[in-house]
């Protein structure tokens, strides 16, 4: 004995006609088509959302390698410029510091602030003719050469305090004034 579906069952007894019977079949396939659709489209949309957070996750990604690698250049400039002043800085005369009187006091300043450095009499004058230049070092002011101060300036600006490369480049030109001695003995 096979069995009959719902619908056979009530067209038999009579109690459904064959045209209801039609309209409901064709009703439950439109509602099953359109429920396909709407799985494609709905999936659709999840994958368009998928592909959106994977594009945002991977320039997210892009930026902070970008900003790991801008540190770790800076990190590597400065450690070039650490490694040039401590390779190339002029040594400190200790009895220059102890006897205030055989060295001369040189004002600069750093950050809107009056520093002090104690040099000789030569180096002030290398000084303020550019061949000299007063450099940072962590909290600490060093003394190194123009060439050495020109090759930290292109590494950080920031660590060359004084360099007077304007009167160095003076001198290095024909200076209309060079038989005229200038007294260089004020301090301030």
């Amino acid at each position: 004995m096979a069995k009959l579906s719902l619908q056979e069952q009530l067209l038999k007894s009579g109690l459904v006609g064959s045209g209801q019977a039609k309209a409901v079949k064709s009703e439950k396939h439109k509602q099953a088509k359109q429920q396909q659709h709407n799985k494609t489209a709905v999936t659709d949309d999840l994958k368009q959302q998928a592909q959106k957070v994977r594009l945002e996750q991977a320039e997210k990604d892009r930026e902070l390698n970008q900003q790991r690698k801008q540190e770790e250049e800076r990190k590597q400039l400065a450690a070039q410029v650490k490694q040039l002043i401590e390779q190339n800085r002029l040594p400190k005369d200790k009895a220059l510091a102890d006897q205030l009187d055989e060295g001369l006091a040189y004002h600069f300043t750093d950050n809107n602030k009056v520093k002090t450095l104690y040099v000789s009499k030569i180096q002030r004058v290398q000084i303020t003719q550019g061949q000299l230049a007063i450099v940072r070092l962590g909290k600490q002011y060093e003394i190194v050469s123009a060439e050495v101060a020109g090759k930290i300036k292109l590494r950080d600006e920031t660590s060359v305090i004084v360099f007077n490369m304007l009167n160095q480049q003076l001198a290095e030109q024909e200076d209309p004034y060079a038989a005229y001695q200038v007294p260089d003995d004020l301090t301030w």
